[in-house]
């Protein structure tokens, strides 16, 4: 489908809309994550709250680890739209090979005993209800996409919401109930995945079963690419308890308690990304599309480097300062005993995490799918090596796996996004 040069204007207004309104769904959801995620230490406390985060890690995680699913079934569902008709095949080939990784990720954390012990702290409740969670998950994304890329962005947008509502009212029933264990909390967290449930009708319709297209193949090696970039994002971003208890086990379960409530302290910077992502991709096709807009890029990258390297050092000192009481504040007395290097060293990596999305966006932009993989491989390699060499504590070591993975990644990003890419195309033709 072609668009003209009179219609060019109309559609990016209905795109600005659009993208304006699962901002705003979008931004309601994260704040409603935040609350259940900032209430749940303070009903359990430290102790069982080092179990919750592991598990709370893993099943977002895995979520995370799932959002390619949306954008390639967005991708099939738009050509279809285009060309009249409705997803095939190969949309379900993509569900089926989404299920069946979270499956088996999740089944090898329940089954292998060492693994059960490390991340769920030998229950094994929680490990069914990560396995019947992540399943849930890639329907959910599944059907996300189906809808955004039909242009459905009502339903959509009311999607993202309700997963985020599902989880909180659970959260609330399970709170007045006064059913506060660490079971009824995981539960309620798990709920949310299932909020596709509500949407299967309008998504059914969207999906010609009959329809043929892309064999298994090129289906499965797609998503397995996508996925496992996705994956390593996730483990130090979402799924960072759980590489811990994983990796650097044996730690003092209150002091690994507190450590995971300061991480979401900490993390809040990353809520400032949503926007600038959406922002990022179409800027960079444009600027690289001429000498003069490379040129413009280049500096704009490293005055944002330089940006964010202030803005580090300035988290640091105030995490430094006062970080202690603000978690304490949030969390209450239990979490008192939050050191302010803790919190420094966090932050710092939470604001080299939010360049380090932005900087990938610009990747993704170039179409250079192996770079973003590479960076968010050095990410985690990174990581994973402080958490397993470095000696210490297990609380040492996941606060400079925090610090020095982000640092080593952003220089790698850097190294990938001041070269001039040669498949972006001039800007005539964007």
């Amino acid at each position: 489908m072609r668009v003209t040069e009179e219609g060019q204007p109309s559609l990016a207004r209905e795109t600005g809309r659009s993208a304006g309104r699962i901002g705003i769904f979008l931004l309601v959801a994260i704040a409603l994550g935040y609350v259940f995620s900032f209430l749940t230490p303070r009903l359990l406390g430290p102790v069982d709250n080092a179990v919750f985060a592991s598990f709370w890690g893993i099943l977002m995680g895995l979520g995370s680890a799932l959002s390619p699913l949306e954008q390639e079934l967005s991708r099939q569902s738009a050509v279809a739209e285009v060309d009249g008709g409705r997803v095939g095949k190969p949309a379900l080939r993509a569900l089926v090979v989404g299920m069946v990784c979270v499956a088996l990720v999740a089944a090898i954390t329940l089954a292998v005993p060492v693994l059960a012990d490390r991340l769920y702290g030998g229950r094994p409740e929680l490990g069914v209800i990560t396995l019947c969670g992540g399943i849930a998950f890639a329907c959910q994304f599944a059907t996300r996409g189906l809808l955004v890329g039909h242009n459905a962005i009502k339903p959509y947008s009311w999607l993202v919401v309700a997963e985020a509502v599902a989880r909180a009212v659970l959260l609330g029933l399970v709170v007045v109930a006064g059913f506060t264990g660490m079971t009824a909390l995981a539960i309620a967290a798990a709920a949310g995945s299932f909020a596709w449930l509500l949407f299967l009708r309008p998504a059914r319709a969207l999906v010609d079963p009959k329809a043929d297209g892309e064999g298994w193949h090129p289906v499965t090696s797609r998503m397995l690419l996508l996925m496992l970039g996705a994956g390593l994002t996730a483990s130090v971003i979402t799924g960072y308890p759980a590489l811990v208890n994983l990796l650097a086990p044996g730690g003092d379960e209150v002091r690994m308690g507190v450590l995971f409530a300061t991480l979401q302290v900490s993390r809040v910077p990353l809520l400032l990304l949503t926007p600038l992502q959406a922002l990022a991709v179409p800027t960079v096709v444009r600027m690289s599309g001429s000498e003069d807009g490379m040129h413009r890029l280049r500096r704009l990258i490293a005055l944002g480097t330089l940006g964010t390297i202030v803005v580090g050092v300035v988290g640091t000192v105030v995490g430094l300062l006062i970080g202690p009481w603000l978690v304490q504040l949030l969390f209450g007395a239990k979490y008192a005993g939050a050191q302010g290097w803790w919190v420094a060293g966090m932050v710092w990596g939470a604001v080299l995490l939010t360049a380090l999305q932005l900087m990938t966006a610009v990747l993704v932009a170039r179409t250079q799918a192996n770079k973003v993989l590479a960076t968010w491989a050095v990410v985690a390699v990174s990581t994973a090596l402080v958490l397993l060499l470095v000696p210490g504590d297990p609380v040492l070591r996941a606060v400079l796996g925090l610090a020095v993975g982000p640092t080593v990644g952003l220089v790698a990003a850097l190294a990938f996004v001041v070269r001039k890419p040669g498949n972006v195309p001039g800007a005539s033709d964007v």
